[in-house]
């Protein structure tokens, strides 16, 4: 079986999260071919890998968002659009009443060899124009014609890539990636699987309405963009894959049909961990560790805040910031220039390291996400016996308390960006090390039971042969 497997931002030019879970899905079905079709921000990774490509990955597509910069287009074409194309485009615009089969269809013709000659013709001209007057005349034209076609330059160009044939194409996101799967299915007919780890569009909404790049009357144009696709998204997928049920009612309500949505928590092998160094250079210190990448949605600076907070009132703790540090090079200075201001010698950034080199030293595990799904981090923290601390995103508060599993709590749940609630909950474990071991056994057996590498495996087997059946 040929699976193509579309990922955005992700897979495989970062490490940890959705791009390991790739790697292992890949690595643990060697039966099946696989291509990765890979969606990036910059023309700048290209063929910049952070992974060995398993031997049963016979291609890696690589698509970038900026490639429209190469071309600049010219104003004043005519493409002759036919209604029904007309009102397509329309729709897209307004994220409403809209068919991506009648988009597809237009990309198909290829009326347009350049997507920039297209979105300066009069055509398109015409279109904005229409919806400008008709739905947004409060707003400064100039802004609503160059916000849109921003908006739809890089759709277009993934729209008019071309996508390999496959016999299943399998997202791991709603967005670009859940588009290309749609386009996939609508040109080769072949059946669509979605897995949705964060949800995707949530967390672009969050991000527009923080932006200070998008002006606040613009925000919900391009919120309801985000929207038109998950919406495409779960209409061509045949089934949809949630890590846990509070993610499954978010799609319900976001308009995923119920009847489609499997539950495949994430697994990891917990025996994997059973003889992990444990070591400490010095019994006397408390470690605390945070198994993140340093981007903003990791929120690594309310870590920094709250340890700050509790190395007041102890003098015997640590943090350790494992992860790499190259994806946001700006975020990161700016962490280190928060620890250094806050005149914190008891800090260290590890940089990309074997988490198993580290993760038996820790006493303490932290997580500071602004959004998340469920964390391999945090099932690999589990496994190795350690309490955590995390915020109340994702399926967090199912890990740490369970679902009325028996197994007992596993550390604490606080709420986003609450670096006070970090720094109390921070000294509450390290002045209490029997609450410390009572939490890392629960979180261990938590996780060796309900979040094996087995059922993840199987289960997306299982899914892999019912929608190839069921074509």
């Amino acid at each position: 079986m040929k699976i193509c497997i579309i990922a955005e931002g992700s897979y495989p030019y970062v490490t940890g999260g959705v791009a390991s879970w790739i790697q292992m899905l890949v690595t643990l079905n060697p039966e099946h071919e696989f291509i990765v079709y890979a969606i990036g921000a910059c023309e700048e990774i290209r063929g910049r890998f952070k992974y060995d490509i398993p031997r049963n990955v016979i291609e890696v597509k690589e698509f970038f968002l900026d490639s429209y910069a190469k071309y600049s287009g010219g104003w004043g074409k005519r493409f002759n659009l036919t209604n029904e194309e007309k009102e397509a485009l329309k729709g897209l615009i307004i994220g409403s009443g809209f068919r991506w089969g009648e988009l597809f269809k237009l990309i198909e013709k290829s009326k347009y060899t350049c997507v920039s000659d297209f979105l300066m013709s009069r055509d398109f001209f015409d279109i904005i124009t229409q919806v400008s007057e008709e739905y947004y005349p409060y707003m400064v034209f100039n802004d609503f014609f160059w916000t849109v076609r921003s908006m739809l330059l890089s759709l277009l160009e993934v729209l008019k890539n071309s996508i390999p044939y496959a016999d299943i194409y399998h997202s791991v996101s709603t967005g670009y990636a859940g588009v290309v799967a749609a386009l996939g299915k609508h040109k080769y007919g072949s059946p669509v699987v979605l897995s949705e780890h964060g949800i995707y569009t949530r967390e672009r909404e969050e991000e527009i309405i923080k932006s200070d790049w998008v002006k606040g009357y613009l925000k919900d144009i391009w919120i309801k963009y985000f929207y038109s696709l998950s919406s495409c998204a779960y209409t061509y997928a045949d089934k949809v894959v949630s890590l846990f049920d509070r993610n499954k009612r978010i799609q319900i309500e976001m308009g995923c049909d119920k009847n489609k949505i499997s539950i495949i928590p994430n697994g990891i092998s917990s025996s994997d961990f059973i003889d992990i160094d444990r070591t400490k250079d010095n019994e006397e210190i408390i470690n605390i560790g945070a198994v993140v990448r340093i981007v903003p949605i990791k929120d690594i600076k309310t870590i920094i805040q709250g340890f700050a907070i509790a190395a007041e009132k102890l003098k015997n703790i640590k943090l350790y910031i494992l992860g790499p540090e190259d994806e946001d090079k700006t975020y990161t200075d700016e962490c280190k220039l928060l620890v250094e201001s806050l005149n914190l010698d008891n800090v260290t950034f590890t940089g990309q390291v074997n988490i198993k080199d580290y993760i038996g030293k820790m006493d303490i595990l932290v997580l500071g996400s602004i959004s998340e799904g469920q964390p391999l981090a945090v099932l690999e923290g589990m496994a190795a016996g350690k309490p955590h601390i995390l915020t109340d995103v994702g399926s967090c508060r199912e890990l740490m308390y369970g679902n009325n599993d028996g197994f007992g709590e596993a550390g604490i749940v606080i709420p986003v960006m609450d670096y006070e609630a970090l720094g109390a909950s921070i000294v509450t474990l390290s002045k209490n090390k029997p609450l410390r071991d009572k939490l890392g056994k629960s979180a261990h057996k938590r996780v060796s039971k309900l979040y094996t590498i087995d059922n993840f495996i199987s289960g997306y087997k299982r899914i892999y042969e019912e929608v190839v059946r069921n074509k």
